[in-house]
């Protein structure tokens, strides 16, 4: 059976947390093998994972928190996968497949397909034992390719015609995903007229419409977050 891939490990936050305890490798190394049973840890390993040399498996993540008093998601970076966001929750797949009402063996491979299948009522109980943000959820159930396609079509056609389809992948208030699409509409074609106007030519407003689009879903969850943190 395929092992899945070792979370995105956080080199630098791991040097940190150990200094900040007192600690040296050769203590974390000592931590590992007594205390969580890795008898192979060595102060090479531990500095070697603190180089980004080397990435510790799940099972050494989990130690190697417990040895330095943090929980494993503040050794990782900015999870991606349904999987890393459990892990940086530290909530085993059994409890996650509990909470969602899937068997283990079903959830588990979604998490290694990295295809989420859930309805929505499951959906929303994983945001919730997950603690998902909404651009967390529309990722880890594979819905952001979908969203970009949409967003691009939105901001380079008629912006109206996608409130419906967008908000069948996000549910947002329709009120402020108007807002959204006009806003990024507008900015869209307000950045490709004013690089034809500074005399950039065609190529050059290609080159920077290109740049908008490609960070299309970027730009739709600052524009979300800016108006839902708006003061009533």
């Amino acid at each position: 059976m395929r092992q899945p891939s070792a979370p995105p490990f956080n080199a630098p936050a791991a040097r940190r947390l150990r200094a900040a305890l007192g600690m040296g490798p050769e203590h974390v190394a000592y931590g590992l093998r007594a205390s969580y049973g890795l008898p192979y840890a060595t102060p090479d390993l531990v500095i070697a994972w603190e180089r980004g040399t080397d990435t510790p498996s799940h099972p050494e993540l989990t130690a190697l928190a417990g040895v330095l008093w943090c929980s494993p998601g503040e050794l990782l970076g900015r999870p991606q996968t349904l999987r890393e966001h459990r892990v940086a929750r530290a909530v085993a797949a059994e409890d996650v497949a509990r909470a969602v009402g899937m068997d283990p063996r079903g959830y588990l491979r979604m998490e290694e397909s990295g295809q989420w299948r859930g309805d929505e009522r499951q959906s929303a109980a994983l945001a919730r034992v997950l603690d998902l943000a909404l651009p967390g959820l529309v990722a880890v159930t594979g819905r952001e390719a979908k969203l970009a396609d949409l967003l691009r079509s939105a901001v380079t056609t008629r912006w109206q015609a996608y409130v419906r389809p967008v908000r069948r992948l996000v549910p947002l208030d329709a009120a402020v995903l108007q807002g959204v699409l006009q806003q990024l509409y507008d900015d869209y074609q307000g950045h490709m007229a004013a690089t034809l106007s500074w005399g950039g030519g065609s190529t050059s407003a290609s080159e920077s419409g290109k740049e908008f689009l490609d960070r299309i879903v970027e730009n739709f969850w600052t524009a979300v977050e800016g108006r839902t943190d708006r003061p009533a």
